[in-house]
């Protein structure tokens, strides 16, 4: 090994591992098919080497007990990446995922290993003076398309006040929005449904996400008549993410693509959902699935198989893997920090233009935390 290497591996020796819960009021109390939200929970990491160039990392915790992810970066993964070659990235997924067998290889364990590995992709990336999307080997090399994301249940929000907020996102130049389905009675959920459509227009993608709402399949296929003929692009998470055979079943009887995978973590789960042709659009989240060295043999496993990936959240982060992924066609994005509250917490904004995300070009992620935000939501102290 020549010195410069040997220099190369000392500079590149991880030094500190910190983690920190925060937790963000939402304005509004925001309501989902299935459950209301108050306020949104998240883990913040930063990863920093001996030559003083640090990564950081972050995931969504839930609206209660969000210090679950803190806890296992600090006691199930810390020790062992302290000392570690930040390089050896592949490496220490493999030993981080081992040490979680015990502990859960989904949920919370597994977010807190997906923003440990996305935090050393973006060290990697700074360190080396490249935005990740190129560090990553990118294919996109300016934009990429997105879609708002909203359409959420307030009270007092009727079909015009939808319809009012779907026409806006148009109006910012977005060809595909996204709107919530599945609370409400079927002829109530098509009132909603219709009154996008025609404040969209025909030639705009309309999404709907149900958020689990459905239990079994002659439920969601009375909903799906109802919705089909206003031509929605996809349903997103018809069921519960453990139900894959009626993703599947439902997959074979509609005309709209089925969509999910969003909490869906490592890449044998996306095999069955594969396998079974239960999902012809991922969802796939690098902050939930084990970070960006999953997602991206999820994304390699997907093109075998024909399915697009379209990630879910974290436009700040999942711009630059949209932009480096040749079967990733959309970034979900959030125009204000209403619902995606966590765009608070960040010192730099995501630029759009006409329905496309500016691929960020400083390095790494592009962007730090705000820590005047931080301070002022944090349960907890670094550590």
């Amino acid at each position: 090994m020549t010195n410069t290497a040997v220099q190369g591996d000392a500079d590149a020796r991880i030094v500190s591992v910190e983690a920190r819960s925060v937790s963000i009021p939402l304005d509004n109390a925001t309501s989902f098919s299935t459950r209301k939200v108050t306020a949104r929970n998240y883990t913040l990491v930063r990863v920093r080497t001996a030559d003083g160039a640090e990564g950081i990392g972050f995931c969504y915790a839930g609206s209660r007990a969000g210090g679950l992810v803190t806890l296992a970066v600090r006691e199930l993964f810390k020790e062992q990446l302290i000392g570690q070659n930040a390089l050896r990235v592949e490496g220490l997924w493999q030993e981080m995922y081992q040490e979680s067998l015990l502990h859960g290889r989904a949920g919370s364990v597994m977010r807190a290993l997906s923003i440990l590995d996305i935090a050393l992709w973006d060290r990697n990336s700074r360190a080396a003076g490249l935005p990740l999307s190129r560090y990553l080997g990118g294919m996109a090399k300016e934009r990429v398309p997105a879609y708002a994301s909203g359409g959420y249940y307030l009270e007092c929000k009727t079909p015009d006040k939808l319809a009012e907020e779907m026409a806006g996102y148009v109006a910012l130049g977005f060809k595909a929005v996204k709107m919530k389905v599945g609370m409400l009675s079927p002829r109530e959920e098509e009132l909603r449904i219709a009154a996008a459509r025609e404040a969209i227009g025909d030639d705009i993608l309309l999404t709907l996400d149900a958020n689990n709402a459905w239990h079994d399949l002659p439920t969601a296929l009375e909903y799906m008549k109802r919705y089909e003929p206003y031509d929605p692009y996809w349903i997103e998470e018809p069921f519960s993410p453990d139900d894959i055979e009626n993703h599947a079943q439902l997959a074979r009887r509609t005309s709209v693509a089925v969509a999910t995978g969003e909490i869906e973590a490592g890449r044998w789960r996306h095999q069955e959902l594969l396998e079974k042709r239960a999902a012809m659009i991922l969802q796939t989240d690098a902050a939930v699935c084990g970070g960006i060295t999953e997602f991206r043999r999820i994304a390699a496993m997907a093109a075998g198989f024909g399915v697009t990936l379209c990630p879910h959240w974290f436009h700040d982060l999942h711009v630059h893997l949209v932009a480096s992924t040749p079967n990733a066609r959309l970034v979900e994005f959030f125009p204000d920090d209403q619902v995606l509250n966590f765009r608070r917490l960040v010192d730099t904004q995501l630029e759009f233009s006409d329905g496309d995300l500016i691929v960020p070009d400083r390095p790494g992620l592009g962007f730090g935390f705000d820590e005047k935000a931080v301070e002022r939501h944090a349960l907890d102290g670094w550590a």
